[in-house]
C-alpha cells in the first residue's frame, strides 16, 4: 500500500518556524514546569500551554522515558535528575563563551570581573576573571550564595515581580552575613526599587565588610544572568562607579548579544 504524506506525525511536523513542532513543544513544557517550581500536574499545563490533554500526556510520556521528567506518586510530574547533567554542562559553556567579555571589563575597570545565574533560590556564579591588582577579590566559580546579600543577586530580582521575591525570601530566609546586610523583604524590595530606577545594583560591604561590587542583568539572556565587577571599597568609590556602570552596562549588551548568536 502506497504510503501518503497526510500520514506524517505530529514528531516530525514543522513548526511555522521551521524546527520540530513536537521538540519545540516538549522543551515549552520544561519550561514551563520550571516555572512552576519544577512540579506540575497535567491539567496545569494544559491550562498553561493551551495544548490538549492527550497531546500533553503523549509528550510527557515521552520526556518520563527519557529521563528528563518524572512521575511522583500523586500523579503529578517533575523535572526529572538527567537535565542536572545538562545544565551542568550548559552552565559550564556559558561561562566560557562569557569570559572574553569579563577579561574586557578587568581591563577596563580594573577590578575582578563575575558572571552569575539565578538558579533556583540562589545565586550560582558561573565564571570570573581576577583582577590584576595584588588586592582583589576572588569568588570560586561554582559557589551559591543567597541573592539578598549580594548584587548580582538585586540585578537579577529587580526583574521579578514582587510577590515572587516575597515568595523567594520567605523560602531562604534573609540572614546577615556583614552589618550592613539587608535583612528585611521591605528593605530589599525597597533596594529593588532602586535597581530599577539607576539600572545596576550594589552590594556595599553587605556580603562581605570592605568589598563594593557593582553589577547589572544581562538582557534578554536565555536563562537569567548577570554580570559583576567587585574590589575594595577604597578602589570602588561612587566617583569610580560613574565611569564603572556605563562600561557594564555596554559589555552586557554585548553579551546578550553574543549569546543570541550563538543560537540562531
Amino acid at each position: 500500500m502506497p504510503t501518503s504524506s497526510a500520514s506524517t506525525t505530529d514528531s516530525a511536523k514543522s513548526s511555522a518556524g521551521g524546527g520540530v513542532q513536537s521538540l519545540e513543544r516538549a522543551f515549552d513544557l520544561l519550561e514551563r514546569m520550571a516555572d512552576a517550581g519544577g512540579e506540575v500536574g497535567l491539567s496545569e499545563l494544559s491550562a498553561t500551554s493551551g495544548l490538549p490533554l492527550p497531546t500533553i500526556h503523549r509528550l510527557m510520556r515521552t520526556l518520563v522515558v527519557c529521563g528528563y521528567v518524572r512521575q511522583q506518586p500523586n500523579r503529578r510530574y517533575a523535572l526529572g535528575p538527567r537535565l542536572i547533567r545538562l545544565g551542568e554542562s550548559a552552565s559550564r559553556l556559558l561561562g566560557t563563551w562569557a569570559r572574553p567579555y569579563l577579561a574586557r571589563l578587568v581591563e577596563e575597570t580594573g577590578e575582578t570581573a563575575n558572571m552569575a545565574l539565578l538558579d533556583g533560590d540562589e545565586i550560582v556564579y558561573v565564571a570570573q576573571v581576577p583582577s590584576k591588582h595584588s588586592m582583589r577579590m576572588f569568588t570560586e566559580v561554582g559557589r551559591r550564595v543567597l541573592p539578598h546579600s549580594t548584587g548580582v543577586g538585586k540585578a537579577l530580582l529587580a526583574g521579578v515581580p514582587d510577590d515572587e521575591v516575597r515568595a523567594l525570601l520567605s523560602r531562604t530566609g534573609m540572614p546577615a552575613a556583614t552589618e550592613k546586610t539587608i535583612t528585611t523583604p521591605d528593605g530589599f524590595l525597597a533596594a529593588l526599587e532602586e535597581v530599577r530606577r539607576q539600572g545596576y545594583a550594589v552590594d556595599d560591604s553587605e556580603q562581605e565588610i570592605g568589598v563594593r561590587c557593582l553589577a547589572v542583568s544581562v538582557p534578554d539572556s536565555p536563562t537569567a544572568a548577570a554580570i559583576s565587577i567587585s574590589g575594595p571599597a577604597g578602589r570602588v568609590t561612587e566617583a569610580a562607579t560613574e565611569k564603572i556602570v556605563p562600561v557594564l552596562q555596554g559589555i552586557a549588551v554585548e553579551l546578550s548579544e553574543a549569546l543570541a548568536s550563538s543560537g540562531a
